[in-house]
Formats: C-alpha cells, sequence, structure tokens
C-alpha cells in the first residue's frame, strides 16, 4: 500500500482512483461497506483503490484536552487497510488550518484537482469542510457536473436494527464487552504497539509480563482480559491487566501482557493484541502473594477461554 500525505504533487500512478472516503476510526462493520463498495468498483473500472482519511483524526484537532479516545491509532489503521486491499491511503493532515478548508474548496482542489478521483464512495453521513458544510448531496452535484461519479452507502445495522458505530464501540469497550465491540468490529479489538521496558515488577511475581504504551488508544475498562497476540506474525495466547496495579502502589495506566509458555526477548517489538474476553476488574490485592496467586488463577481462566 502506498501512502501519500501530501498530495499537492501526486504521481500519475496515484491518480485516478476509486476512493473511500472517511476517518474509518475502527474499521467497523459500517466502515467495511464502504470500503468494499469502493474495492468493488475499483476492480470493475480497472482503477486503484484508494482511501481518503484524515490524520490525527479531526476530534483530537478539536477537542486536545479529551480522553484518548481512538479505536484505531494511525499505524494500526494502515495496517488494517492494507488487508483491506487498499492500495493508496492519502492520510490528509487535519490541522486547524485545514479545519477552516470550505467544503466547496475541499471538493475541487484536493477531490478533483489534486487526487483527480474517478469515483468517491462514501458513508451516509460523511460530512466535511468547515463547519462541517459539506455532505452527501452536496458531493453528488459537484462530482455529477464533472463526468464524476458518487456511491453513498447506507446506514449498515445489525440484527436489532442499530446503526454499527465508533462511538457505541467505544462505549462497549469501556464497559468491558469485548465480545460486542467484535461483533460491530467484524474481529476482535486490538492494541498494537512497541513493547517497552517496565520495573520488572511481573518477572518478580513469577509473571514477566510485555509493557505497551497505549498513547492515543482508549482506554477500555480496567481489569484483566484473556488476549492473543502477534508478534513476528506468530500467534501467541496469553493473559492481559490493564489497570494502575494498586497492589504495587502505581497510579498511572498500564497494560502488560504475559503470554503463555513464551520466554523470548521482545523489548522493542511490535505486539498486537485482540482482547478476547474479559475475565474480571482491576483490584488490590492484601499482598504480593496474594496477588501472584490471583494472576495464576487468571492465567487458568484465560487458558481455559482460548482453549488449544
Amino acid at each position: 500500500m502506498q501512502i501519500y500525505s501530501n498530495t499537492a504533487a501526486l504521481p500519475r500512478e496515484a491518480r485516478g482512483a476509486v476512493a473511500a472516503l472517511g476517518n474509518f476510526d475502527g474499521l467497523h462493520r459500517g466502515h467495511r461497506a464502504v470500503l468494499h463498495a469502493a474495492r468493488a468498483l475499483a476492480a470493475a473500472g480497472n482503477r486503484p483503490f484508494a482511501a481518503v482519511t484524515f490524520e490525527p483524526h479531526p476530534h483530537r484537532v478539536f477537542f486536545p484536552g479529551d480522553a484518548p479516545f481512538r479505536l484505531t491509532p494511525p499505524v494500526l489503521k494502515r495496517e488494517l487497510l492494507a488487508e483491506m486491499g487498499v492500495e493508496i491511503l492519502y492520510e490528509i493532515p487535519f490541522t486547524p488550518e485545514f479545519a477552516k478548508v470550505p467544503a466547496r474548496e475541499f471538493m475541487q482542489r484536493i477531490l478533483l484537482e489534486e487526487l483527480d478521483l474517478a469515483h468517491a464512495v462514501a458513508g451516509h453521513d460523511f460530512v466535511f469542510g468547515h463547519k462541517r458544510a459539506g455532505g452527501m448531496p452536496m458531493l453528488r452535484d459537484f462530482f455529477g457536473g464533472r463526468e464524476r461519479s458518487v456511491t453513498e452507502i447506507a446506514p449498515q445495522r445489525d440484527a436489532g436494527r442499530n446503526i454499527w458505530s465508533s462511538t457505541r464501540i467505544r462505549a462497549q469497550l469501556q464497559a468491558g464487552d469485548v465480545k460486542g465491540a467484535a461483533e460491530a468490529l467484524g474481529r476482535p479489538w486490538e492494541i498494537e504497539s512497541v513493547v517497552q521496558k517496565g520495573d520488572g515488577a511481573g518477572r518478580r511475581l513469577g509473571f514477566p509480563t510485555a509493557n505497551l504504551d497505549l498513547g492515543e488508544t482508549l482506554r477500555p475498562r480496567l481489569g484483566v482480559y484473556a488476549v492473543r497476540a502477534k508478534l513476528d506474525g506468530v500467534k501467541i495466547p496469553g493473559v492481559a491487566n490493564l489497570g494502575v496495579r494498586p497492589t504495587l502502589g502505581g497510579r498511572d495506566e498500564r497494560f502488560e501482557v504475559h503470554l503463555f509458555d513464551f520466554s523470548g526477548e521482545i523489548y522493542g517489538k511490535t505486539l498486537r493484541v485482540a482482547l478476547l474476553h474479559f475475565i474480571r476488574p482491576e483490584q488490590a490485592f492484601p499482598s504480593l502473594a496474594a496477588l501472584s496467586a490471583r494472576i495464576a488463577e487468571d492465567c487458568d481462566a484465560a487458558r481455559a477461554l482460548l482453549g488449544p
């Protein structure tokens, strides 16, 4: 997948694509419907399959003081888009200045002149431009008058007629409902980060852990999870704790993963962790011995939940 953040001087082969438009935070079932439609149209028209998205997420620019909220930070989003077959990613920098660009200028200068899109695909609720003034009716009118085409994807709903949405998935994860989130996403929710050196507390307790910096990733419910991690392309089961570690007097949130039957060196490597089952909420224990005993129980619970 080719990634472009500067769309002003694209090579010829990066222009004229069929592109899915959106923030795509989570890449849930609704987003995937948009991307699948764009991929099919690109194949039918023998055009490149592209996605147009924005970094950082506009919410971060408008509300910089909010708590971490992203379901798929940039690196993971790129990986997921590539796995879906996206050939070209236009990752447009979203700055306070860009937020002031009028909707008509966004369509004329970026989508038409710079990207030269042949076909745009977006969800029914896609909005753009200063004060979110642009929407699908404006995009259809604009492209239709320039011999281009637009496909609008209707709301995608679950069996209960609820619309798949990133907001709903965030609420599910913050409640510890990783199974509900996985149903909405079409896959388990994942955390990906570079393994950092910790203070060695897990090793002293008999359960060495890989410590991941969550950065701008949403914090799900604090507690213990059965997980399946991917390291160098290999899947490894394990158990993870997200919390402040009250028994150890901690204050800062940490995400620590204990990989089953693994003893290799992983500092500095990228670990991609899928949260599959919520085991229990975080709690304080009267002693380190009690904590160690409970971690052993958590490992047994995780192994049983994950199966062979």
